[in-house]
């Protein structure tokens, strides 16, 4: 399809922004597959295997600095597997010009919601209701970036597991980890810090890909020729992320969020019209 080298270099700079991000890296993969024509399915299949070593790189590193949610991670989870499988089904099936538009679709809905929230330092005043209290979602986390301790709660995990099963149908669907989506859950519903939702996210989007994968892997879409140098370059780019993510103010980190999918979902948008 294209040559290992292309594919290993363009993988490594996926994988440092998805970590950044908790885009998973796919969300950059994929449309650089498509532009050097790769067809959409496989392009989508390799994704989904890499992401589990996208996650397992940088997700290690959060864990070890405490910044992801461990306990809200495996109860989102939950939702996220049966949701994924389900996605990796449907994309089995349908047209490829209709993924593009999905595709686009899942990144406009982020890109919107987000953009409208408030400066990512501020962090908002959170009444918990009796189940986030039951599920004890809260913690802290040091903040390099500010220099102090920062605490926080959660709140609706139902309504979040809710969100996170429509972002396992499109992660299972695109290959994509869901990142943008699980974010907006994350953030708009749970009411997440920004560097929590983005570390959580990474640590749920391994479960959830592997999930999808093995749909993709059974269909015979996992091209491991292609997979394989995405795995190695995805993987180095996530640990390398991981290094740095809590030295970047969220601000900033919140504007790289944006920009990429503001270029992602374009680009989607013009191969569906012109597949």
């Amino acid at each position: 399809m294209v040559d290992v080298l292309t594919v290993l270099l363009a993988s490594v700079a996926a994988g440092l922004l998805g970590s950044l991000v908790g885009l998973g890296g796919g969300v950059v993969m994929i449309p650089i597959l498509v532009l050097l024509g790769v067809p959409v399915k496989y392009a989508i299949a390799a994704s989904m295997v890499t992401i589990i070593a996208t996650s397992s790189g940088s997700a290690a590193s959060y864990v070890r600095d405490k910044i992801a949610n461990i306990r809200a991670g495996m109860f989102l989870e939950m939702f996220t597997i049966v949701g994924a499988i389900l996605g990796a089904s449907i994309t089995s099936l349908i047209a490829e010009k209709v993924l593009y538009f999905v595709f686009a679709g899942i990144l406009l809905t982020s890109f919107f919601a987000l953009r409208s929230r408030p400066p990512p330092e501020t962090l908002p005043v959170v009444e918990q209701d009796r189940l986030a209290k039951a599920l004890r979602l809260g913690g802290s986390y040091y903040d390099k970036s500010l220099g102090r301790e920062v605490s926080y709660k959660m709140t609706r995990p139902l309504a979040g597991g809710i969100g996170m099963f429509v972002a396992g149908i499109a992660a299972g669907m695109l290959g994509i980890g869901a990142g943008a989506f699980k974010v907006s859950v994350h953030e708009l519903i749970l009411k997440m810090p920004p560097k929590v939702s983005t570390t959580t996210s990474n640590f749920i989007i391994g479960i959830t890909a592997l999930a999808g994968a093995s749909v993709y892997f059974v269909s015979g879409l996992v091209y491991f020729d292609l997979a394989a140098p995405m795995l190695i370059g995805t993987t180095l780019g996530a640990v390398l992320g991981g290094r740095i993510l809590n030295r970047i103010a969220s601000s900033s980190l919140r504007a790289l969020f944006l920009v990429v999918l503001l270029l992602v979902l374009l680009e989607m948008v013009y191969k569906g019209f012109t597949v």
